[in-house]
């Protein structure tokens, strides 16, 4: 499976790709996503297997019930316990690969209070799985007055180059919060100036889920059926794009919860409604992020499962006056791209590049975040 060849980096380095895999469970706690990916740490080379497996009842009441929970909690100890089983089990018949990037799972983030939460221990999955685990991506960032958050735009800058973007480009990242990252590709590192401006939207699919669940719905509006058959209520919609937040300039990063109070604002309206107004809200977000880019995009490239929601994307065009795609559109894994972005971070840490900048996280300079660990009685290379 490994490569011989090398290429030259833009450190100078001669860095060989290498297969790597990455481990993405994100705040709507769907599942564990796997992706393998042959990367030098610089540009992608070959994409390799992708798997997603879901968590079962049980293990999401765990991980739901331990949100917001800091260090020391027992709620935050089952969740660590949870997240791990499940990575463990997602990714123990890998074909092989020389190293895992293990993001863990967030219980909190409070990045104006510079700390942030993930649980899993990664050297317990080094050691249960026989390779290399690097973990903990966001705690460097943080130390460094970074918002710890977004991670995924050095990846989104090697998207970029893979697809053959000629000019900058934005992706859109739709989980239970949503970020953004613009990028131009024909800057020669994503953590130079002018390669990546990137910061969290505001919500995205999280007051929706939660919403469905409270009434019994289900776990998300599958497709955004529910949310066109609804009327979105304007004035609930004007006041939650009146926050603010929407304001501050970036770098800037949310709690999944932070908007919380969307979700009390439509108690009173039917299902149909409420869950089109939040589709709007997380729409209109987006629409308030587009005048903090560089530049307007040509081109918005949506990844996570709000790309799936097609009341949501035709929202978003109409919100943003740019061409919305689903990453599919130009040949990416919206399913994958998250878990990929690990994989490619995991394989920086470990050539000692870069992982985040100052215009991705307010990072006070470019910095490489991650901890490595290896099974018992291995030593680092």
């Amino acid at each position: 499976m490994m490569g011989k060849e090398k290429r030259a980096g833009h450190h100078g380095a001669q860095y060989a790709p290498v297969w790597a895999a990455g481990a993405m469970s994100g705040t709507s706690f769907d599942g564990v996503d796997v992706a393998v990916l042959r990367t030098d740490g610089i540009e992608i080379a070959d994409f390799g297997e992708v798997r997603s497996t879901a968590y079962s009842d049980a293990d999401r009441a765990v991980l739901r019930a331990a949100m917001g929970a800091w260090p020391g909690e027992a709620r935050a100890d089952a969740a660590a316990r949870v997240t791990e089983a499940a990575h463990i089990a997602a990714m123990v018949d890998l074909p092989p690969v020389e190293m895992l990037g293990f993001h863990g799972q967030t219980l909190a983030h409070d990045p104006v209070g510079g700390r942030t939460h993930q649980v899993g221990d990664g050297a317990r999955l080094a050691t249960a799985l026989g390779v290399e685990v690097i973990w903990d991506f966001r705690s460097a960032d943080m130390g460094m007055g970074g918002q710890g958050a977004p991670l995924a735009p050095f990846y989104h800058w090697a998207c970029a180059r893979w697809i053959g973007a000629k000019g900058p480009v934005a992706f859109l990242n739709l989980g239970g919060v949503g970020n953004t990252t613009w990028v131009d590709p024909t800057v020669a590192a994503p953590e130079m100036p002018g390669a990546c401006v990137a910061f969290d939207t505001g919500p995205a699919n999280a007051p929706i889920d939660d919403l469905m669940a409270l009434r019994g719905l289900g776990s998300f509006d599958a497709g955004g059926a529910l949310a066109a058959q609804g009327q979105i209520d304007m004035d609930v919609l004007e006041t939650a794009l009146q926050n603010p937040w929407f304001d501050v300039a970036p770098p800037k990063s949310l709690d999944r919860d932070a908007f919380a109070q969307v979700g009390a604002a439509v108690a009173h309206l039917s299902d149909a409604d409420a869950v089109a107004t939040l589709t709007a809200v997380s729409a209109g977000a987006v629409g308030r992020a587009v005048p903090h880019l560089p530049t307007c995009p040509k081109q918005v490239l949506v990844t996570g499962g709000g790309r799936l929601n097609l009341t949501l994307m035709a929202m978003l065009a109409e919100a943003t006056a740019a061409e919305v795609l689903a990453v599919e559109d130009v040949g990416l894994d919206g399913d994958a791209l998250e878990a990929q972005a690990f994989a490619y971070l995991a394989v920086r840490v470990a050539r000692g590049l870069p992982t985040s900048a100052p215009s991705t996280t307010g990072v006070a300079a470019p910095v490489g975040g991650g901890r490595r660990s290896r099974p018992a009685g291995a030593a680092l290379a």
